[in-house]
């Protein structure tokens, strides 16, 4: 018998394969060549097949798909979280003119790049393998150097804001600006096969753009194979402004001009209707939940989010962490638990769907349904091994209802990303960490020092 040659063999691990039948193997072997799975499969039926660059004894992991982030701030909160206090009374629009929006416009073209690459190497190292950004890059040419450097995958987008809020700003010109943005950074950092990181068209959203704007990124979008992501309505103030502006809710508008659809991403959505609703479930458009945020920020999304209605209704839901802890395997219980103690109900959102989100929901969100998500022939080599000789893991009884509900990031120990390995032994390959946390720490400083804005604590701290 003649032996295929691969470069990477994994062999005796539990697999989540998240295929279409949902297999777990639990003495299992997986085979990558060229940045793709070749096989996967019982450990009986292909042991004997290959021959490796590398074998991995497995025994110990349990391997998984890549996580999909589907909304992050690579830039403005990574070296800056932490500093406004959870407590801090004010209004939506209060906290982004006077804490949220200085402290992002505070940082250099240095602090954006060194930030995407701090957030992506946290990312990596908790098990997120691709990632879609908020829109709220300054500086694209930094921030996709910082993230190539760490072998990461992702969507990223220009800050584009193309709304008039004063009479005496010219509309037609802010219009042009905009979407002079968006087709200028889609020519710059272009898709394609064998790149990690390229543009979107990506909108702040809330009341931030015009609906030429709207129109002109679903036009990019449409014309390119592209995807669109948008913060709206985590806060009645965007449905109240809509409504004052048009006469009617968000989602509505949306749909009215031609914009929502299977490319288009809208994060939060914690203040929509039912009307809402059917559109978006009859346009698919996607919807992101952040579970941190929604619950730190007070969004009110167990009194009055959608989420349990919106998935029954079949409508696509992937998760991010917006700005705050990028491991992203803390929100998939945290997802499941907030809407079960908000509904009285044990069966919303147990484990097995929640893992969905992370991996095949977020494929589908970002078009690459047939390319990541699952652990199947064909597909890229992107996955993770979590380190199952930890308490955490142990005793090990259930794979999927550990991994959701007792596992999160730590035990993640290492991560590879189109066949090559990213994270090995719980840090990265390619990143010096010690260095990287050393500047993101000197970063952090300098940036709040610049903003002016004072360091708030209800308890004395002593220099």
């Amino acid at each position: 018998m003649t032996r295929q040659t691969v470069d990477t063999l994994i062999v005796g691990a539990k697999i989540i394969t998240m295929d279409e039948k949902r297999r777990i193997l639990m003495d299992g072997v997986m085979a990558v060549k060229g940045g793709k799975i070749v096989a996967v499969g019982p450990r009986r039926d292909l042991e004997d097949a290959f021959e490796a660059t590398e074998t991995i004894d497995g025994r110990r992991f349990v391997v998984t798909p890549g996580f999909i982030n589907g909304h992050v701030h690579i830039t403005g909160d990574a070296l800056t979280r932490g500093y406004l206090p959870d407590d801090l009374e004010c209004s939506f629009e209060e906290k982004l003119n006077k804490w949220v929006i200085p402290r992002y416009h505070a940082h250099t073209r240095q602090d954006e790049g060194l930030s995407a690459q701090f957030t992506a190497v946290e990312m990596l190292r908790s098990g997120t393998t691709c990632f879609v950004e908020a829109g709220t890059i300054r500086y694209m040419d930094e921030v996709v150097e910082g993230l190539q450097s760490t072998g990461i995958r992702g969507r990223v987008g220009i800050w584009v804001e193309g709304t008039a809020y004063r009479r005496e700003d010219d509309q037609a010109h802010l219009n042009r600006q905009a979407i002079d943005k968006l087709e200028a950074e889609i020519i710059q950092f272009p898709a394609g096969d064998d790149q990690l990181i390229f543009a979107w068209p990506l909108l702040v959203g809330h009341s931030t753009n015009t609906d030429e704007v709207w129109r002109a990124a679903k036009s990019i979008a449409d014309a390119k194979g592209l995807g669109i992501s948008a913060h709206m309505s985590p806060y009645k103030a965007d449905p109240d402004w809509f409504l004052e502006k048009y006469g009617r809710r968000p989602i509505e508008h949306l749909a009215d001009i031609g914009v929502l659809g299977e490319n288009v991403s809208l994060t939060h959505v914690a203040h929509i209707d039912a009307h809402e609703q059917d559109l978006l479930a009859q346009t698919g458009t996607n919807v992101t939940l952040c579970p941190l945020a929604s619950l730190k920020g007070a969004f009110g999304m167990g009194a009055v989010g959608r989420f349990p209605e919106m998935a029954a209704a079949g409508i696509n839901i992937m998760l991010g962490t917006d700005g705050y802890d990028q491991d992203i395997m803390r929100l998939t219980g945290l997802m499941s638990a907030m809407h079960k103690d908000a509904r009285h109900d044990i069966k919303i959102f147990p484990a097995t769907e929640v893992l969905e989100m992370v991996t095949l929901n977020g494929a589908k969100a970002l078009g690459m349904a047939d390319e990541i998500g699952s652990l199947e022939v064909g597909k890229r080599a992107d996955f993770v091994c979590h380190d199952t000789d930890r308490p955490e893991w142990r005793p090990l009884l259930n794979v999927v209802n550990q991994l959701i509900w007792a596992a999160d990031g730590r035990s993640v120990h290492s991560v590879w990303v189109d066949g090559a390995r990213v994270v090995d032994n719980y840090h990265s390959t390619l990143i010096d960490e010690e260095e990287l946390c050393a500047k993101a720490q000197s970063a952090g400083e300098a940036i709040m020092k610049r903003t002016g804005l004072p360091p708030l604590s209800p308890w004395p701290v002593i220099e």
